[in-house]
């Protein structure tokens, strides 16, 4: 008796799980599968650090800096479009030094959290995460192994690629398709918020965030932390909202603005302390 070919179980068929009508089992998977493993590795707290990619360390800027400036000198005429178009790099490559120090202190306060918490006898452990790419993110995740401590990246997969750095602890590397299941991640688990300069990402995942602690959606102590007081005053004016009565002036409270590594770690090591710690 002839028979039919068997048809292939519903996940095991790569054409339907990556169809429209199989979203839902797909959104359901980016929450269990990162449960399961951060379970596995009996992580319940961690400290999220948002920011720019595009913000590089401070040797690479240097020697951008510097191979810019001496291939000026190398052109003869100054009147040049090549001249014209190397004094713009120039002028990119001083902002770009300018910013580097944000990877540097990103860098050094996940190093020191990290070595606190490695530390700590009792309570909570702290466990540095951020959104897995390059940048401030690299920054985070390189403190973090520099102290010998675990360190989680929730990358983004986005058209342009952005490739998970290689300071995550690699069973911690998750790869998400929807910022919306990433953005669970990052709340869910978060007990401290250091917010680094950064763009219209940052700006995005900092005001979900504190909208979900200014309206009590997240049922837990969670400091909100802006490293960068010139950046962030030029960025942002929070004080013009409480002003124009869209917010409130107790409202401001919620944030913490700090521009130094040792300011922002006994900031961050009293609150935690207070809300996480046994005594």
């Amino acid at each position: 008796m002839e028979h039919l070919k068997k048809a292939p179980k519903a996940y095991r068929d790569t054409k339907f799980i990556n169809s429209p009508s199989a979203r839902p089992v797909r959104i359901l998977t980016e929450y269990l599968e990162p449960q399961d493993r951060l379970i596995k590795s009996n992580i319940k707290d961690t400290i999220v650090f948002f920011g720019s990619a595009r913000i590089i360390p401070l040797s690479q800027a240097k020697k951008n800096l510097d191979d810019i400036k001496k291939k000026l000198k190398s052109i003869a005429n100054k009147n040049s479009k090549d001249y014209s178009e190397n004094i713009k790099l120039q002028s990119y490559a001083e902002k770009e030094l300018e910013m580097a120090r944000y990877y540097e202190d990103t860098e050094e306060l996940a190093y020191r959290l990290t070595r606190w918490s490695k530390d700590l006898k009792k309570g909570n452990k702290f466990v540095i995460c951020s959104g897995g790419g390059p940048g401030i993110m690299e920054a985070a995740n390189k403190g973090a192994q520099r102290a010998k401590g675990l360190s989680i990246g929730f990358n983004i997969s986005l058209p342009f690629e952005q490739f998970p750095n290689k300071y995550i602890t690699p069973n911690l590397n998750f790869e998400f398709h929807y910022f919306f299941m990433r953005k669970f991640w990052f709340a869910y688990l978060a007990k401290a918020l250091v917010v680094m300069p950064g763009g219209f990402g940052t700006l995005d995942e900092l005001m979900e965030l504190l909208t979900l602690v200014q309206t009590e959606k997240l049922m837990k102590k969670m400091p909100i932390l802006m490293f960068g007081k010139k950046f962030w005053g030029k960025v942002i004016n929070l004080e013009a909202l409480a002003e124009y009565r869209v917010i409130s002036y107790n409202d401001l409270k919620l944030i913490k603005f700090v521009d130094t590594v040792d300011e922002a770690f006994e900031y961050l090591k009293k609150e935690l302390g207070k809300s996480y710690v046994k005594k």
